[in-house]
């Protein structure tokens, strides 16, 4: 099999190459800034030279309108795995291009397309490198300068992510709304902070509120989608206002119970409790920071509707403890309290965070219970398997 790829700056790229190459599949990978065109002559002319080698298919992580269409043209199969929500370009009329084969991570997205008609939807949880993690972790037991930035990792409770909280955001570009528009949202935000498993915001955008949202800042819908500025709304402003809110409540109240440490590109000086290190490597250092951390939080975007993030796939790759909100899907492939832990509102996550650094051996144990079930069901190489059995 030999298979084209591209991609833009994703995670997980050097992970699939490698899955390739220990399954025998030969492929090419092209980093191009321009998959992410909706239409592109550019990239029409760069995928036409491509066509001179025979590929059996095309695969990208995310979706791609541009990839779809000179697939289509072509006539070859386009796998695209996507891990990302909200991705606006699932939206695109072109999805349902037979030459399709698209990936979803997230069972109520798939579940809500596949049932609007789109065949060209699979669900498929997201995947992990086991065999590159362990190389990395066992290297600590041998090079002295991992083992001394595996110590400077140690802590009680971590979290990995963005804080949504940089100025000039989408949500707090929003000016002069009246007061009645400004209650609205902050009514809808609060009352979806207190729940998990289910996001309403889309369905409570009335009319008159998207009105007023469009006066204050536009969101225009793409031409060649089915996309509405509803869920644009929903899904870019508001889920993303609501990760800033959420993300900064509960690790306020954990750093001030436990040492946290926090890894991220934004600037915290509204948490002065938090040990805010920076952003983190993906590959060459996320790795010792999940497996050193005592406690590794996963706290979701609301847009993820039920499926499990990249980010808590790789805590429990990393052989480390995931604690993480409620999502559906974990309950697919996982136990909670087994393989890894849920927590239900703030309480929960402080009385949950104070028991498992009081019992240190059941969190290890749930730790390498998660690691196992990743290295077995939830590799890369896995995946690829199931999906090439669906597509060919």
């Amino acid at each position: 099999m030999n298979v084209l790829i591209f991609e833009w700056k994703n995670f997980g790229i050097e992970d699939i190459c490698d899955a390739f190459k220990d399954m025998g599949i030969k492929y090419k990978c092209i980093s191009t800034e321009l998959m992410r065109e909706r239409k592109n002559e550019e990239f029409d002319n760069i995928f036409e030279n491509e066509m001179s080698i025979k590929y059996d298919c095309v695969f990208t992580f995310n979706y791609s309108p541009v990839i779809s269409n000179c697939c289509r043209r072509f006539n070859i199969p386009y796998i695209a795995f996507i891990y990302d929500s909200p991705l606006v370009s699932l939206y695109s009329y072109t999805v349902i291009n037979p030459c399709n084969y698209i990936f979803i991570f997230d069972k109520t997205l798939y579940l809500e397309l596949k049932n609007a008609g789109i065949n060209t939807v699979y669900y498929a949880p997201l995947a992990v490198n086991t065999d590159r993690i362990t190389r990395q972790l066992r290297e600590a037991d041998t090079n002295p300068a991992i083992s001394n930035l595996c110590n400077k990792y140690k802590c009680d409770v971590a979290f990995v992510g963005s804080m949504y909280n940089e100025k000039h955001n989408l949500f707090d570009r929003l000016k002069n709304l009246t007061p009645y528009v400004s209650g609205y949202l902050d009514g809808i935000i609060q009352a979806q902070l207190k729940v998990y498993g289910y996001y309403f915001i889309e369905e409570l955008l009335k009319p008159d509120i998207i009105d007023a949202l469009q006066k204050s800042v536009p969101a225009e819908p793409n031409k060649d989608g089915v996309e509405t500025a509803s869920y644009l709304y929903a899904y870019y402003f508001i889920a993303r206002k609501l990760a800033e809110l959420e993300r900064k409540d509960l690790l306020s109240a954990v750093s001030k119970q436990f040492n946290t440490h926090l890894y991220t590109p934004n600037a915290t000086p509204e948490l002065p409790e938090i040990i805010n290190c920076g952003p983190i490597d993906y590959y060459n250092h996320m790795p010792y920071v999940f497996n050193n951390s005592r406690i590794n939080l996963n706290i979701s975007l609301r847009s993820i509707r039920s499926g499990i993030p990249l980010r808590a796939m790789d805590i429990m790759g990393c052989n480390g403890f995931l604690l993480s909100n409620y999502q559906a899907d974990f309950y697919d492939f996982f136990v909670p309290g087994e393989d890894m832990a849920v927590f239900e509102s703030k309480e929960d996550l402080i009385n949950k965070c104070d028991y498992y650094l009081e019992h240190d051996n059941e969190r290890r144990q749930i730790a390498a219970n998660g690691f196992g079930k990743v290295n077995e069901f939830h590799t890369y190489k896995v995946r690829l398997k199931e999906i090439f059995d669906v597509v060919f």
